[in-house]
Order: C-alpha cells, then sequence, then structure tokens
C-alpha cells in the first residue's frame, strides 16, 4: 500500500439527468490520519462525493486520489485500501453478525487461519461480542450500524469513509460509534472521511469540516476556527427580581457590546472572549448585583452555516426533503 493515504479533490463535478449539478466543482484535501466532517444539509451532495470518492460513481468532470490512487484510472486500487459504512447496510438478516465478518474477511483475502481471531477483535471492538452468533435480522439498528462499521474495518483499510453512520441511532449507540471512530484514527492513524448533518457530531470528532451547499464547500476549517470567524461569544444574564436591569446592563456594557437576547435577559458579545466570563461574574458580585441565571453563549457551526448560506441547517434539511418530495 502506499504511502499517501490522504484524499484530494480537484474541480470534482457530478451532474444528472436535467443538467442537475449534484457536486459542482469540490476541491478538498484530507490529510493522513485526520478526521474530516462532511457537513450538509440532505440533497446538499454529500453521498455523491462519497459515492464518486469509493469509487461507486464516476465524475462527470474533475480528478481525485484516494490514498495516492485515481478514482477513475486505478479504481481496484482505491477500493483495496479504503473500508466504506455508507447509509444503506448490505446485510444479510439470515446470516449471524460472526458470519457476515467471515465472509468479509474471506472476500479481501485474509489467509483462513486469520479469520476466526480477526472475527472476534472486530465484534468485540463494536460491542457486538455477546450478539455475535445471533442472526442479523433480530438486530436494533444501533447494532446494524456498528456491525456495519466492524464490516468496513475488516481489511484494515488506511481510509475509512463513514456517510451517515449514526442517523436514526439512539444517543447511547451514537456515543459509542464515536468513541471508536476517534480511536480509530487515534490510535490506529486511520484517516476518516465522515459526512453528516449532524452539527455536534461534526464539533465532536473532526479535526477539520467541510460545509457544502448546493454542491459547493462554502466554508472549511476546525470547528473552533470557524466559529471564530463569525463571532464573538456572547453571555447573558437574567436578573433576579430585585435588582436593576438597568445596572445590570451598564455593568455588561463594560465587557462588550450589546446584543439580542431573551425576553428577560441582558446580553452583551464579549470583546475578548470566552475567558472574560469570570470578569464578568466579579464585576456583578462587586456591584451587589444578583443574576437569576448567567449563561454564555459560543458561536455553533449553525451558526458558521447561517453565516455562510444565509439559512440554518435546520431549515436547509426541512428544504431540502421537500424539494426532494
Amino acid at each position: 500500500m502506499r504511502e499517501e493515504h490522504g484524499i484530494e479533490a480537484e474541480g470534482l463535478v457530478r451532474t444528472f439527468k436535467g443538467d442537475i449539478r449534484a457536486v459542482d466543482g469540490i476541491d478538498l484535501t484530507v490529510a493522513p490520519g485526520e478526521i474530516y466532517g462532511f457537513l450538509g444539509p440532505n440533497g446538499a451532495g454529500k453521498s455523491t462525493t462519497v459515492h464518486m470518492l469509493t469509487t461507486l460513481l464516476p465524475p462527470t468532470s474533475g480528478t481525485a486520489r484516494v490514498a495516492g490512487y485515481d478514482i477513475v484510472k486505478e479504481g481496484p486500487k482505491v477500493r483495496s485500501a479504503i473500508g466504506a459504512a455508507l447509509q444503506e447496510a448490505a446485510l444479510d438478516g439470515l446470516l449471524t453478525g460472526r458470519e457476515h465478518i467471515r465472509l468479509q474477511t474471506a472476500l479481501h483475502g485474509l489467509p483462513r487461519r486469520e479469520r476466526p481471531a480477526r472475527a472476534d477483535e472486530l465484534l468485540s471492538r463494536v460491542g457486538l461480542t455477546q450478539a455475535a452468533d445471533r442472526k442479523v435480522n433480530g438486530y436494533s439498528g444501533g447494532m446494524k450500524r456498528r456491525l456495519d462499521l466492524a464490516l468496513a474495518l475488516a481489511h484494515r483499510p488506511a481510509i475509512l469513509f463513514l456517510d451517515e453512520p449514526t442517523t436514526g441511532l439512539d444517543p447511547q449507540s451514537r456515543t459509542a460509534l464515536w468513541q471508536e471512530v476517534a480511536r480509530l484514527a487515534k490510535d490506529d492513524g486511520v484517516t476518516v472521511f465522515l459526512t453528516t448533518q449532524y452539527l455536534e457530531e461534526a464539533d465532536v470528532l473532526a479535526d477539520r469540516v467541510g460545509i457544502i451547499d448546493h454542491g459547493r464547500i462554502v466554508a472549511e476549517g476546525t470547528p473552533a476556527a470557524l466559529k471564530a470567524e463569525i463571532g464573538r461569544p456572547t453571555v447573558e444574564a437574567i436578573p433576579r427580581d430585585g435588582a436593576d436591569p438597568a445596572e445590570v446592563a451598564r455593568i455588561l456594557e463594560r465587557f462588550g457590546e450589546p446584543t439580542g437576547a431573551s425576553p428577560k435577559g441582558i446580553a452583551v458579545r464579549l470583546e475578548r472572549g470566552a475567558q472574560q466570563l469570570a470578569e464578568v461574574v466579579r464585576a456583578l458580585d462587586s456591584a451587589g448585583l444578583e443574576v437569576e441565571h448567567l449563561q454564555l453563549h459560543a458561536p455553533s457551526l449553525d451558526d458558521v452555516f447561517l453565516a455562510k448560506t444565509g439559512r440554518s441547517l435546520e431549515g436547509a434539511a426541512e428544504e431540502a426533503e421537500e424539494g426532494q418530495g
């Protein structure tokens, strides 16, 4: 396997019937060992991009190299270097979890003597040891997702593509999958390309995020840098009964300019960021002003999406679903 375990795409375009440009000329680079979060609403072009990078769909134009191999000219080599857990898990309900992994390792050419140990290792890794010999048609949605991840890892890929891996999962299953993905990147050096419409998922997992909207990347960077780019955090205080709201406002405005708040609240955008929160608390205390509630509001990735596209990700997702229907 080559040393280049990253992803590079340049001018990648995919057009469907009716001249619909699902992916409209994107450029991206994912470094080896990086978790790259590809964030956007349904219909934005996330899955189409993954299908091209995993050789399931040829690009209309543009180029991409995955693990150092051209996705058009060297498809078999790309497929040997990657693992993919896509939105629809291709599982056979009549096979057990263990049988699925034995079959997958055989298809990838692992020596027969290594297959049982590899199956045990993967089932343990994704928390399915106790359910290993049960038929998959009795698995929950979260268990199927975790088995699909194990199958994608069967041949120890250098690059892992995860397309909406936690859609429909309960919070506990989602957290367990997040932990495993983070461990794969940190401990095993696996490069992860993760598509998601969950802001928290991208924030928790991704080293860098690309935000795609209408087939184009509209923002890219670390979650922290993207959030810092669009604004400083705000602090909001709700005065306790008896406290003078005007006096609370006067104190807060020493630390930044006034901004929107809840009906009973007073908020300012902090000039120097979150580190000023302790100073705000001390100033209110020194003035003898009691507050019912004091909260720091940090910019979110949804704020970034709103700043870059003019709409929230939640609203964009609803719009995309209406457009598809």
